[in-house]
């Protein structure tokens, strides 16, 4: 790895450690940082535990517990400066101990890990797309994936992972290196192997639970239930504003319009408790993500003071996207008589939101044309 200096227009070599040799420990520091930036992980997980020990009679722990966009357990253990011989069987047994988890054990744990800060199910609403919990697919069938972190990979390790890998094993291998330039430390995580479908597993950790999915025709019913409701909604909101005349009902829990800067919609969202009209900043970079909700933050008493109401500003740091969200408990799409008072609530919200925020978005808009 080379440092540029654009100035002089030269590169100059920055010097290979180990991280015995810069003091870092595997737990301590190698372990936070994937927990607390998982992205370096080449995509969007959700850490749900650390130390993870839940196994039935067995004392053993790995070192990560995370989910990917598709729902699949992702068991992630670390090693410092060398993988050892043993990571490979060792993160096998791990992923096969998994692969039980129901949803509701999934659920527990990462409440447990959250502890009284935030509601699981919240934060899996977040994590997977404003999708309502009971519908989540989570841990479904053989899918369990493996990620192994390690500063060297033995030939032993490769070797087995490359075979198991023939077997459609879903396994990673991420070399992580320290560089030093001065007294200034820099990390390079490479992914030297790739990852493959899985099959099935061998040993089970508990026997799981019949209720870990919503049966297929509760899922329709739902679905059924919310193209009815986007549909009148659409309907009636056509009758107080033009933000969702180009629409079409949807089986999804939302709604999303335009606002006239791609990667940014003005969405409606409806569940079983709560509605909530928000904007979604989602343009696939994190940090010009985070630079447009800054952009918009500075506008935070302007945007507020025409909408009349204070918003939940949520910059998600630990998160690609950012939203600014107005949301109303009490109200359920499942309950039809309750449809009358979304639709009103929905519309008015949705107008005062879009009259709010439109004179910050076409300043936004003129900003990114000239940045």
């Amino acid at each position: 790895m080379y440092l540029i200096d654009k100035q002089k227009n030269r590169i100059t070599k920055l010097v290979e450690k180990r991280f015995s040799d810069l003091g870092f420990k595997e737990r301590e520091n190698l372990q936070e940082w994937i927990a607390n930036n998982p992205e370096c992980l080449g995509e969007d997980l959700l850490i749900i535990q650390k130390e993870f020990s839940g196994f039935s009679d067995t004392k053993e722990r790995l070192d990560l517990l995370a989910l990917d966009k598709q729902g699949n357990i992702v068991v992630i253990e670390n090693k410092l400066d060398d993988s050892g011989r043993d990571v490979t069987w060792q993160v096998m047994k791990y992923a096969s101990y998994c692969s039980s988890l129901s949803k509701e054990n999934i659920k527990n744990i990462y409440q447990d890990y959250l502890g009284s800060t935030a509601s699981a199910e919240e934060k899996f609403a977040e994590f997977f797309d404003n999708t309502d919990f009971e519908e989540l697919q989570l841990n479904q069938g053989t899918k369990q994936r493996i990620m192994m972190v390690a500063g060297q990979f033995r030939k032993e390790v490769t070797s087995t992972v490359l075979w198991l890998m023939n077997y459609k094993i879903r396994i990673q291998c991420f070399k992580v290196t320290p560089f030093q330039y001065g007294e200034e430390l820099f990390l390079n995580v490479e992914q030297v192997l790739p990852i493959k479908d899985a099959e099935e597993y061998t040993i089970s950790m508990a026997e799981k639970t019949q209720d870990d999915i919503n049966s297929q025709e509760t899922l329709k019913n739902r679905h059924h239930i919310r193209l009815d409701f986007w549909e009148q909604f659409i309907k009636y909101n056509n009758t107080k504003n033009n933000l969702t005349s180009n629409l079409s009902p949807s089986k999804d829990n939302w709604l999303s319009c335009s606002v006239g800067i791609g990667g940014l919609g003005m969405g409606v969202v409806v569940s079983k408790s709560n509605v909530r009209t928000e904007l979604n900043i989602s343009r696939g970079n994190k940090e010009e993500n985070k630079m447009i909700f800054d952009y918009i933050f500075n506008h935070k008493e302007e945007i507020e003071s025409l909408f009349g109401n204070t918003l939940n500003w949520e910059r998600m740091d630990d998160n690609i996207t950012s939203r600014i969200r107005y949301q109303k408990e009490g109200l359920n799409v499942y309950d039809k008589d309750d449809w009358g008072k979304m639709n009103v609530w929905l519309s008015d919200s949705l107008t005062r939101m879009n009259k709010s925020f439109s004179p910050t978005i076409k300043k936004l808009s003129n900003y990114l044309k000239n940045k």
